[in-house]
């Protein structure tokens, strides 16, 4: 692969607030891929658009977007549209799957079981482990990096997301471990991480995530961002 061709920023974001991030029991009576987002999400996705504008100086942006109902309207009401030459509707980027429709008492019980079993290993009873979405998202990678190679290949790619898929996006390019990992907490609803490539074509975020614990990354890993 020519290394020039490698875009200059691959930004991330997580979907704007949505239903359930107020109300988990609406899992109970609409499946995950219909939740939709709040009138404050429509707000966070439209301010996040303003500066995704700025990062990518008003040029072309290739998307890839999860078929989940609130990332597509977190694409929607960035606002970016005239920039989007190409938008693909991407499924190995949907949200964990938990379960089909959920009861809420039962997967309460099951997020302590996987507070103690480890986050990228449990599998829920009816869904997946982390480390099943990370398989699928190393599968992406493969497909992003073809896109890459083909002619006029934007300068910029786009990945409207979720929280847990971004972080094990970054776990999988960055090849952190899976320690390192469950030490993360998710992005905010709307917040970004964005690689950006640096003079040697490699990439760096241009900030870290937050840390729910006092593990220290090691050196290779704080060598991840900025």
């Amino acid at each position: 692969m020519n290394l020039s061709q490698r875009p200059m920023r691959i930004a991330l974001i997580r979907h704007g607030e949505s239903e359930a991030n107020l109300d988990k029991s609406i899992y109970e009576r609409v499946p995950d891929h219909a939740v939709l987002l709040t009138p404050h999400g429509h707000e966070q996705a439209a301010e996040a658009g303003k500066r995704l504008r700025t990062l990518f100086e008003d040029e072309p942006v290739r998307v890839y977007v999860s078929p989940y109902l609130r990332a597509l309207q977190t694409l929607d009401a960035l606002g970016i549209d005239d920039l989007i030459g190409i938008a693909r509707e991407e499924p190995r980027l949907r949200e964990q799957d938990w379960a089909n429709f959920q009861d809420t008492d039962d997967i309460e019980k099951q997020e302590k079981l996987r507070d103690s079993y480890g986050h990228f290993f449990y599998r829920f009873t009816h869904g997946e482990s982390g480390s099943d979405v990370y398989d699928r998202v190393s599968s992406f990678l493969e497909t992003m990096h073809r896109d890459f190679e083909t002619p006029d290949s934007p300068r910029n790619v786009l990945l409207v997301s979720h929280g847990l898929t971004m972080r094990l996006f970054c776990m999988r390019w960055f090849h952190w471990s899976v320690k390192f990992f469950e030490t993360l907490r998710n992005p905010d609803n709307a917040e970004t991480r964005v690689l950006l490539r640096q003079p040697n074509f490699r990439y760096k975020l241009d900030r870290p995530f937050e840390q729910w614990t006092d593990y220290k990354p090691t050196e290779r890993e704080r060598s991840a961002w900025l």
